[in-house]
């Protein structure tokens, strides 16, 4: 018997005018990215899963061009001609991407990335679209004349692109983002959660701001689902032994109050005012249901204060994945 709930709230996405369920399916893994995450996940399987996501009663999804380098958004693509489009009252957000070959980041490149995005999901445009981990270039370069920025403000005012938003890594460059008012929307991803809580500042400024947050990876990308054991990694790497035992303390504290570490890892963002959808990498067809029951599952308020005592970080945890 399915008792997950048949509606989920919905919320406004910063000022864009949409309403979002605060649970957003990731399309990440359904691109195909075994170098990521360590797993593979083949055509019908995502096809399935994503056939699956769009039954449910999760209405946003999140993408990207480097997803597999694009191979994220051409299954999306294949489903929704599938089901005839987009469905009504539903958000798909893809992200613009540096070239993955070269580190190209110019606004031609941001251009091409738009254009293949549209073509891979046979859309003729696009509900929102981040740029994606700036982090690779500058600032400057981001911002300045004919870069990134104004390639997508173009795009905006011939009416390819509803809105924009900014996506990516280190905090401090998020909050420098956020704060020029050009965004509508700003996603960390592995910075808040029971584990890391880096973007306790991020969200504070943008929600100052009237700027959505959107947060991703709130299983560090699946330590805190899977367990230390079957999945040691945080934010795509090796996690180190100091943060595997701190999960195996904050595991050991849910089994004693009969809450699965992943339904605590997950609430964790949902119950945050501040954030207004959280994303979930799905991989599987069964996981639509499974992440909805995690995130109605009981928790007692104290279990949250055990939680918190273990500790958490407060550092980057890519600091030193790129060098």
């Amino acid at each position: 018997m399915d008792n997950t709930p048949s509606t989920l709230p919905h919320r406004p996405f910063g000022r864009t005018g949409f309403q979002v369920t605060p649970l957003c399916v990731g399309c990440a893994p359904l691109g195909n990215m075994p170098e990521t995450f360590a797993y593979s996940v083949a055509e019908d399987q995502a096809i399935a899963t994503l056939i699956e996501a769009f039954r449910s009663p999760i209405n946003f999804f999140d993408t990207a061009a480097a997803y597999g380098d694009g191979e994220s958004e051409r299954r999306i693509g294949t489903v929704l001609r599938m089901i005839g489009g987009l469905p009504a009252g539903f958000v798909l957000a893809t992200k613009a991407d540096r070239d993955l070959a070269t580190g190209d980041f110019s606004g031609d490149q941001i251009k091409r990335s738009v254009e293949r995005s549209l073509k891979l999901l046979e859309l003729d445009r696009l509900q929102f679209v981040y740029i994606h981990d700036p982090e690779h270039t500058t600032f400057e370069q981001v911002m300045g004349k004919g870069g990134p920025l104004e390639v997508l403000q173009r795009f905006q005012a011939e009416g390819v692109i509803e809105h924009i938003g900014i996506s990516g890594g280190p905090i401090d460059m998020l909050i420098r983002y956020v704060e020029t008012g050009a965004f509508m929307a700003v996603e960390t991803h592995n910075r808040y959660t029971l584990l890391n809580r880096s973007a306790e500042p991020l969200l504070d400024v943008a929600v100052s701001r009237g700027v959505a947050v959107v947060n991703a990876a709130p299983y560090g990308s699946g330590i805190l689902a899977k367990g230390p054991d079957a999945y040691a990694r945080y934010a795509y790497q090796e996690a180190p032994p100091a943060l595997v035992e701190r999960v195996r303390a904050q595991a050991a504290i849910c089994q004693e109050y009969g809450v699965p570490l992943a339904a605590a890892a997950l609430q964790f963002s949902l119950r945050d005012p501040r954030i207004t959808s959280t994303v979930v990498g799905i991989s599987k067809p069964e996981r639509i249901a499974a992440t909805l029951e995690l995130a109605r599952f009981p928790i007692p308020d104290d279990l949250w204060q055990r939680l918190d005592a273990v500790g958490f970080d407060m550092n980057d945890p890519e600091e030193h994945r790129f060098k």
